[in-house]
């Protein structure tokens, strides 16, 4: 099978099992002109029949792991050009659900015929589910973590004292003769309840380079939304910005409410993100983009300067994927690092422990640096 068809002739057509692998292998990477015009007799190609590619699909699933089926997927819609057979129904019922195809049916959710898309919906909504089996759990917990500690009070329960800070606010205090600190001054992590604490903005690049990075943050947004200690907002932009926070009890509906491809146009996107700022310095600004712009770059680094002055948390992830290291403008991202802004690809599992940084006004450039030695050391 890894040979191909050019070693039938020498070492012999596999069989049983191993044929059936073989051919799906064949109807994919055979195919010289995409798949209606086989190489050879071994390939038949996918041809242009949903219900052939349909079959495809299914024969994948049963003959190779998720993650090689999710590979074969996307190969198929690049190398053969299946894109608008995603818009029938008995293909998307056989599709193994991933997030680089719900990218791929958010970019087609204007084209996309009534009939597929609650077939859509029903794949999307499986992948949002899955994410937020694997983010909402660390995300909570590292947020709520972050947002104790942030609060500290001076007359703290027991249990609630951090001693670490409380010592160390109290050293001019130490008595020798007992070797130890007396502590005139306790310093212990407040809990506020169902307050407000934080208001975070989301801003996110929706061009088509950006798909799987819209994914992660709708999926975020929402979990972020639910934690009543947060005022988070969802903008989304290209050319044009389109806030929709108000959809953010269902991740679903987010996703479908962005619209995948187009321009971009960052300056307008940051100049209505700054209306929703009240409180700059309890409040966070993510921008989630590959820095690209359309607009205008100099009022852009004006309004973020203005912003990082204010006292607003500010960070911007080139990427919110795990697809590794992105293209991304290396000229605007230097010019937001001269002002103090760290620009970077941020993981959905390395997300979590950002916001925590970001609530506790920890040094984001010493968190970023460390997040990308790490992708070094590991190759992600």
């Amino acid at each position: 099978m890894v040979l191909g068809g050019a070693a039938e002739e020498s070492l012999g057509a596999a069989a049983g099992r191993d044929g059936a692998m073989d051919a799906a292998l064949a109807a994919l990477y055979d195919g010289g002109d995409g798949g209606d015009g086989p190489s050879d007799k071994r390939s038949a190609g996918l041809g242009g029949s949903a219900p052939k590619v349909a079959r495809w699909l299914g024969d994948i699933r049963e003959y190779f792991p998720s993650t090689v089926v999710q590979v074969m997927q996307a190969d198929a819609i690049e190398r053969l050009d299946l894109t608008r057979l995603l818009l029938e129904p008995e293909m998307l019922a056989a599709v193994e659900p991933d997030v680089h195809l719900v990218g791929t049916l958010l970019s087609l959710n204007r084209v996309m015929p009534d009939k597929t898309k609650e077939t859509a919906r029903q794949v999307v909504r499986k992948v949002v589910e899955q994410l937020e089996r694997r983010i909402e759990q660390k995300t909570r917990a590292a947020v709520t973590g972050a947002l104790n500690r942030a609060a500290r009070i001076s007359r703290p329960r027991h249990a609630d004292i951090d001693w670490d800070r409380t010592i160390l606010a109290n050293l001019k205090h130490y008595q020798a003769e007992h070797r130890t600190v007396i502590p005139e001054r306790l310093i212990g992590y407040g809990r506020r309840g169902t307050s407000v604490q934080r208001d975070v903005v989301l801003c996110v690049d929706q061009s088509g380079s950006m798909a799987a990075s819209v994914v992660f943050s709708g999926v975020f947004a929402a979990v972020l939304a639910s934690m009543r200690s947060l005022r988070t907002s969802l903008v989304v932009f290209d050319t044009s910005v389109v806030d929709l926070t108000e959809q953010l009890s269902d991740p679903v509906e987010v996703l479908f409410g962005t619209q995948l491809g187009g321009g971009t146009d960052i300056n307008r996107a940051v100049a209505y993100s700054q209306q929703l700022i009240t409180r700059p310095r309890d409040s966070i600004f993510v921008l989630i983009s590959d820095l690209y712009e359309g607009g205008i770059r100099e009022e852009m680094l004006r309004r973020v300067a203005e912003m990082t002055a204010a006292g607003v948390q500010v960070v911007v992830l080139l990427a919110l994927s795990d697809e590794g290291a992105p293209s991304y403008d290396h000229e605007n991202a230097a010019a937001l690092a001269a002002l103090g802004v760290p620009a970077f690809a941020c993981t959905p599992d390395a997300f979590p422990d950002l916001m925590a940084a970001a609530i506790e006004r920890r040094d984001l450039k010493a968190f970023a640096e460390r997040l990308t030695d790490q992708r070094a050391t590991t190759g992600r």
